[in-house]
């Protein structure tokens, strides 16, 4: 995970001080790329614990094309609670709630889930049923795996989440905006562009997801893994995230997990986190910090 730490060095070392729709302020820069080989182990980052089962569960959500945080809460998976909460706190219905008892609300009210735990058209909706001018929809990821199948050297295997229309919709704009596979030597690779990325909160579980991800679809389409190759528009850090940076970067390196999953799994949408077993993972401790919203 060297390139990882490359990139919180470079922000710290060449980053602007620029404003934010949050008000916190960052160090950015724009335009970076790191790659990495799944074949050398699972990129997970070692020095600070990151909790896979999260990422995996938020993963399994996206393909699942769903929208609400019910699924998420019912799961113990909180990392999308603070917009529909924000929400909620500006409500008339609003009563005091903390966010844990907004959460468990969600959980268990049907008829309140469907209310305050909607987040728009997001990342599953557009990877799912992109809507189309007639009225019918586009499965993106079905189309991503039916190509790889019969058309493995197309160059046009991507999927995006950035659909204009319905961008004031979203909670959230995408900050993970398109993403492409490529086969060479039926070894898979996955290239992400991400606009705006949170690169000491966020990033470490964009890296992980999008891995998880393409490891999940080489076997899906009999191919083995090949690279995850990570693009950056804008790379930053929160100001108030720079001693948390600095601790993290005092950490020496350790080795990759390893992951492995259930090989019986032929479909992208059958895998549950049962399907999934991460060995020697043995990280520094976690490193907490406010998520800006």
């Amino acid at each position: 995970m060297k390139q990882y730490h490359e990139l919180l060095e470079r922000i710290l070392r060449e980053g602007v001080k620029k404003e934010d729709r949050t008000g916190t302020g960052t160090l950015s820069v724009f335009g970076h790329q790191n790659r990495y080989n799944l074949s050398d182990g699972f990129p997970l980052v070692t020095t600070k614990k990151v909790p896979f089962r999260l990422i995996a569960h938020e993963l399994l959500w996206f393909l699942q094309g769903a929208t609400n945080i019910q699924y998420l809460v019912r799961n113990n998976v909180h990392i999308w609670d603070d917009w529909p909460y924000a929400a909620y706190k500006k409500s008339p219905e609003f009563a005091g709630e903390t966010m844990e008892e907004f959460a468990a609300k969600v959980a268990t009210d049907d008829a309140f889930a469907a209310r305050w735990g909607e987040l728009g058209p997001i990342y599953g909706y557009q990877w799912r049923s992109w809507p189309s001018p007639d009225g019918t929809s586009v499965d993106q990821i079905q189309q991503v795996i039916d190509t790889l199948k019969r058309n493995p050297d197309s160059r046009r295997i991507l999927v995006s989440a950035w659909n204009v229309p319905f961008i004031d919709q979203m909670a959230l704009p995408p900050c993970h905006t398109f993403f492409q596979f490529y086969v060479a030597d039926r070894r898979l690779s996955c290239q992400l562009y991400q606009r705006s990325a949170d690169v000491f909160l966020g990033v470490p579980f964009n890296i992980a997801s999008y891995a998880l991800l393409t490891l999940m679809i080489a076997q899906v389409c009999e191919l083995k893994p090949g690279e995850f190759i990570h693009t950056f528009g804008d790379a930053h850090i929160y100001l108030n995230h720079l001693d948390q940076v600095k601790l993290q970067l005092s950490r020496d390196y350790r080795p990759l997990p390893e992951l492995k999953i259930n090989p019986s799994v032929k479909n992208i949408f059958e895998f549950t986190i049962d399907d999934f077993e991460l060995l020697n993972y043995h990280p520094h401790p976690a490193i907490k910090a406010e998520v800006a919203v």
